[in-house]
């Protein structure tokens, strides 16, 4: 019987405890990652609690029979946990939001009108500010995206693991898989907009898993600058999103 099998039976109560402190550095790895996202005032330790209690309803509904390994499962469960104990937070003022959505529209005008992504500096002057403090919003809106994208996707199929990085249910029908192939398609369409250096920072912080400052070390720049890229790069990616899907319907 595998690791992920023993934390289903819940037979042992020690082996239990032992896979518990065996993903708790996972626990820890997540929560910082999240955390290096968010506004100052929200406590690492709280996400860490949140997480570590993600990693036991993991171990509490593991069913092996869903041909998903344990550790995918219990990313899946802490992660999810610790969004859901976000969910409950609200630092994203209306004004705030409302810078957010002028960014989203600036982007979209420029990139219709451009027949590309814009430049940082064409958006800041779309908005008539500077790039300093697009920079700013940017990445405090960073931490919003994440509680909206992550919730959506995680949240909205219904306890599912992750749409991109699991493997099929055996459950999924035709429709569910074609789905899956046209949601991955349009994602890597939409992120081929974006420029080399913007392309690298989202492969290397989603797919790859590197921190902030891991990637500037990756690509020889200053972790802020990284983490400049990075949050403008997300409205990029939705303006794209958004155009794809209008396509769509005027076929």
């Amino acid at each position: 019987m595998n690791s992920a099998q023993l934390a289903y039976s819940s037979v042992d109560s020690d082996e239990r405890e032992r896979l518990l402190l065996e993903h708790l550095p996972e626990v820890r790895f997540i929560a910082r990652r999240i955390h290096d996202r968010l506004p100052p005032h929200v406590q690492l330790e709280d996400l860490i609690h949140a997480g570590v209690l993600g990693l036991i309803d993991a171990l509490n509904k593991y069913d092996p029979g869903k041909k998903v390994h344990f550790k995918s499962y219990a990313k899946f469960r802490i992660r999810g946990a610790i969004i859901d104990s976000l969910r409950e937070l609200d630092w994203g003022s209306r004004p705030l939001r409302r810078k957010g959505r002028k960014i989203e529209e600036a982007v979209a005008k420029l990139s219709a009108k451009l027949g590309r992504q814009p430049e940082e500096e064409e958006i800041a002057a779309e908005l008539g500010t500077s790039l300093e403090e697009l920079f700013a919003t940017a990445i405090r809106l960073d931490g919003l995206a994440l509680i909206g994208q992550e919730v959506a996707a995680a949240y909205d199929r219904g306890e599912k693991t992750d749409l991109i990085e699991s493997a099929p249910s055996r459950d999924e029908g035709p429709e569910d898989l074609c789905l899956r192939t046209e949601i991955r398609d349009r994602l890597a369409e939409a992120i081929g907009t974006l420029s080399q250096k913007e392309q690298m920072v989202i492969s290397l912080y989603y797919r790859e898993e590197l921190t902030m400052k891991e990637i500037a070390a990756v690509l020889q720049l200053g972790e802020s600058r990284v983490c400049q890229i990075h949050a403008l790069a997300l409205p990029k990616l939705r303006s794209a999103l958004r155009r794809s899907a209008f396509d769509e319907t005027q076929l």
